[in-house]
């Protein structure tokens, strides 16, 4: 059995979800985001097939996944393969990123830039 794409939520149909409390915050709560271009989706899905290159390429040689400097709070965020396409895709179906918390003591050596794991890919499937 493939476990889901994305995390359970626990609170889902939950009339106390406490996360209602903090969509408040962010304005309208029944206001409808506005869905991604044609030229945004296509972005993603290009994105997503990269992810899976990146993935094959370095996930064998004991990358766990991608940093990403976070423009929000000016730090380095660490997403493991698995998270990363859960968020792309995410911002596929929903038209928005997942709010986003540091991973908790990631060891930055298990880690690339984006950059980097693209540069790696493009002489991989060069040479």
């Amino acid at each position: 059995m493939t476990p889901p794409a994305d995390p359970v939520d626990p609170f889902s149909g939950d009339p106390d979800d406490p996360a209602q409390e903090l969509a408040a915050l962010d304005g309208d709560p029944d206001a409808a985001l506005e869905p991604l271009s044609p030229l945004e989706r296509e972005d993603v899905l290009e994105d997503l097939e990269d992810l899976e290159v990146f993935e094959a390429l370095l996930s064998p040689r004991g990358i766990k996944g991608l940093v990403v400097d976070c423009e929000d709070c000016r730090e380095p965020h660490y997403f493991a393969w698995d998270l990363l396409r859960g968020n792309l895709r995410h911002l596929l179906d929903q038209g928005t990123t997942r709010v986003h918390e540091p991973a908790f003591s990631p060891d930055p050596a298990d880690y690339v830039s984006w950059e980097y794991a693209r540069g790696f890919a493009d002489a991989a499937l060069d040479g």
